[in-house]
Order: C-alpha cells, then sequence, then structure tokens
C-alpha cells in the first residue's frame, strides 16, 4: 500500500511539473475559441451566419462570393453594420457593397453611411457603414418600416473584373445599436417578432415557438420586446407631477381672492 502511495505522490508530482511545459507548448486559442465569435459566413439566407450586436465577425472567401450574416433587433434600436473587407496584394478596381434585410427579406434603406464603395487597384482593404432607421415596435402593413426580429447581412462585389474572380479575401463585420428611447415609442407591437419560423403552430395546436422551430435562434439580451419601457413614461411622470404641483400653486395663490376682507369692527 505504501509502494502504491509513494507511486501515485510521484506521478502527481510529475504531472505538475509536465503541465506547465505542455500548456506553454499549446497553440494560442482562436478566434472561434476566444469570445466565440464567428469565424465563417453563410451563403444564402438560409444559411447566414448569426452574430451578436457587438461581436465582431470574420471570414475568408473567394472574390464574388456572397456573405451573409444575421443578428436581432429589437424595437427602439438603431442599429449600425459596418464591414471592412481586405483585399488580396494584386487586384483591379473594385466596388463593394452591403445590404441589410429584415425578417420579411425586404431590403432596408441605409439612413446614412457608405454603403457602397470602390477600392482603387492600389488600395489593401476597402470600409463600409449602413446605419438603419430606427426599429419601430409597431407598424401599418403596407409600411417597410424596419420592425423587431432577424435582419440579414449581405456582402457581396458589384460586376468584379474576370481577372478578380476567385482570388482571396477577408472580411469583418460587426453590428452596434443606439437606443433611441421615448422619442422612437408607439403604441402597439408584433405578435411575434420577425423571425423567420416564429409564430409556427405546434402539434399541441398552442401559438408557440421555440429554439428548434426557429431559423435564427439569437434574441436580443434582454429578450424580445426588451424596449417596451424607455424614458418617454419617465417624461410623462414628470409631467403630470409638474401639472399637479402647477395647480395646488395656481388653487394657493387664488385662494379666498373673490372674498371680501373681514375687517373686524370698530369699538
Amino acid at each position: 500500500m505504501r509502494i502504491t502511495g509513494v507511486l501515485s505522490a510521484a506521478a502527481l508530482m510529475l504531472g505538475l511539473t509536465v503541465t506547465p511545459a505542455v500548456a506553454d507548448s499549446s497553440p494560442s486559442p482562436s478566434a472561434s475559441e476566444n469570445g466565440g465569435a464567428p469565424t465563417e459566413a453563410g451563403t444564402s439566407f438560409r444559411t447566414a451566419t448569426e452574430i451578436e450586436q457587438g461581436q465582431t465577425a470574420i471570414a475568408s472567401a473567394s472574390t464574388g462570393d456572397y456573405l451573409y450574416w444575421s443578428f436581432p433587433a429589437d424595437a427602439g434600436q438603431r442599429p449600425t453594420v459596418k464591414a471592412t473587407v481586405k483585399l488580396p496584394d494584386t487586384h483591379a478596381a473594385q466596388t463593394w457593397q452591403i445590404d441589410v434585410y429584415d425578417g420579411l427579406r425586404r431590403r432596408q434603406a441605409c439612413q446614412y453611411g457608405a454603403q457602397t464603395r470602390t477600392a482603387g487597384a492600389d488600395a489593401a482593404s476597402v470600409d463600409l457603414t449602413c446605419v438603419l432607421r430606427t426599429v419601430r415596435a409597431w407598424s401599418e402593413p403596407w409600411a417597410d418600416d424596419p420592425l423587431p426580429g432577424t435582419y440579414y447581412i449581405r456582402l457581396t462585389v458589384l460586376d468584379p473584373p474576370t481577372s478578380d474572380l476567385g482570388l482571396p479575401v477577408d472580411a469583418e463585420v460587426r453590428v452596434d445599436s443606439e437606443d433611441t428611447g421615448g422619442a422612437a415609442a408607439v403604441d402597439g407591437s408584433l405578435a411575434h417578432p420577425l423571425v423567420p419560423g416564429a409564430g409556427a403552430i405546434s402539434q399541441s395546436g398552442e401559438d408557440e415557438y421555440t429554439k428548434d422551430q426557429l431559423l435564427a435562434s439569437l434574441e436580443p439580451s434582454g429578450g424580445w420586446a426588451s424596449g417596451w419601457w424607455s424614458d418617454r413614461w419617465v417624461w410623462t411622470a414628470i409631467g403630470g407631477a409638474l401639472a399637479a404641483l402647477a395647480g395646488v400653486g395656481g388653487y394657493a395663490l387664488t385662494r379666498g381672492a373673490g372674498r371680501p376682507s373681514r375687517v373686524p369692527p370698530s369699538a
């Protein structure tokens, strides 16, 4: 027994001694292991790679490919999509474009930003930006306003020269949002966010949806319709309090103004 204990202790000490050396010789973690950022892109709407807001995704592709990503956006958010394409060392002039589509695959117009840019033959990279309109909680059926749900990013080169087709490129995409607050708040909300597959009827007949029924599983950190609270409620409460104070003050100033003053009778 004592011999077994000595051998176990020796093996443990040997393991502790070897472990740092093995750790030092191990390769550095990849981008997917460090933060879980995606390292590839989809080639269609159905295969779009899901990314979260505030997360930088990278992908390697060939000139002429269509690259797709998807991200969730909730009411009250104004998403900003940025993309950087690193071009090969030798290439002709190329025009790159970034497009954003909503959950109904309707192309959303960029409020501002360089959505399309041309890179000269000596350019090493090209930067693109698309700032969408504020996502609304509800809209008329005929309108194309941005609504809560999944949004798709498509990045591609327009009419590339034949000599550049197939050349390797590296793409980097990031989405950030600004909370616009109560200025963009509206009355009403959608029954379900515009997520492909949402609202599917389950076998039990109940109107519900699960992760398995969705083509996109990501959602905002606070859940859908997390923007029901806005500073409009604060300003409404402040306005009501000020109105009450004004009423009390006005009553205090005008109290008894219409009554005759009481003068004590003379002796």
